[in-house]
């Protein structure tokens, strides 16, 4: 059987052209070497050196099988170097998720910006999904991970990191009579009760959901759930037209879109957007994690740690 060591024997003769000085480079012995020549000549089937007096030449088959042989020593090296540079996180593929909320969000285009800044040769694959669904995907091994809110269930073999808590703001319509009276003011909770809320569909972002209708209890009230969007940014659409309030993340104002204002809630409301980052439970290494080194970092960033 014909082995790599093989090839660069018969490389390194046919560039000294002669099988002493090739044993030196190859820190062997000449017998050897000589030994392995024949045998790979033997299991090619034709001489690949022509014997001279004063060492050795090509002949035509050895020009072809040399020529190969470099290119394909050449490929194992790119294929070495290609392997130790992923198991570094310095290239590969990686697979994203995000909800709609998170993408707008500063720490996740902040990651996502350092990932391409500091490893371009990382293939980013990058998905918008509700919380559930992007949980799905990683169990499936579709994502590496993913950008979600809060899940409401325990979840056994996913690693959930809790990375930061969010303001959530009030967002109605501009020409509601509380955007032109307290535009800057914190507003209570139970000031909304008679408010027709529109929310995020619960089968897509049931720990946003919960957080909401358990803080309207918890401040007297039962909210009037006068619409369900299944993605964060109809709710704004909804709004916009008129058919109602919401409950958003802060992020989602950076959306700024036309006929919705946003007020901040008391603080007593206690109602913030958690921010986590879903994956296996499995070690991570090379571009995930890559990607946890600098979430981890800018985590203990914004702590300040």
């Amino acid at each position: 059987m014909i082995e790599l060591r093989h090839l660069r024997y018969a490389v390194a003769v046919a560039e000294e052209g002669h099988i002493t000085r090739a044993a030196a480079r190859l820190g062997i012995q000449q017998p050897p070497l000589s030994q392995q020549i024949r045998a790979l000549e033997a299991a090619i089937g034709a001489p690949l050196f022509r014997r001279q007096p004063r060492g050795v030449e090509l002949t035509a088959a050895g020009r072809a099988f040399v020529g190969k042989a470099r290119a394909i020593l050449r490929d194992t090296e790119l294929a070495v170097e290609a392997a130790r540079r992923a198991s570094r996180g310095q290239e590969g593929q990686l697979a994203i998720g995000f909800t709609s909320s998170a993408a707008f969000h500063p720490f996740v285009t902040g990651v996502m910006r350092e990932m391409r800044e500091h490893a371009p040769a990382i293939k980013l694959s990058l998905e918008e999904a509700s919380t559930g669904e992007l949980i799905e995907a990683v169990e499936a091994d579709r994502l590496d991970a993913a950008f979600v809110r809060s899940p409401s269930e325990r979840l056994d073999n996913l690693t959930i990191t809790h990375l930061l808590d969010e303001e959530m703001l009030v967002a109605l319509p501009d020409h509601h009579p509380r955007a032109r009276r307290d535009p800057r003011r914190r507003i209570s909770l139970s000031s909304l009760a008679d408010e027709p809320l529109i929310l995020y569909r619960r089968p897509t972002g049931p720990g946003l959901y919960d957080s909401i209708i358990a803080a309207c209890r918890a401040a007297g009230f039962s909210p009037k759930v006068a619409q369900e969007a299944t993605r964060m940014v109809s709710t704004l659409s909804l709004v916009a037209a008129g058919l109602g309030i919401s409950i958003v993340p802060e992020s989602m104002a950076r959306l700024e879109t036309a006929g919705v204002s946003y007020l901040r809630l008391d603080r007593a409301a206690g109602l913030v957007a958690p921010l986590a980052l879903a994956r296996k439970k499995a070690p991570a290494g090379g571009t995930l994690g890559r990607l946890l080194a600098i979430v981890t970092r800018r985590v203990k960033d914004r702590a300040g740690v």
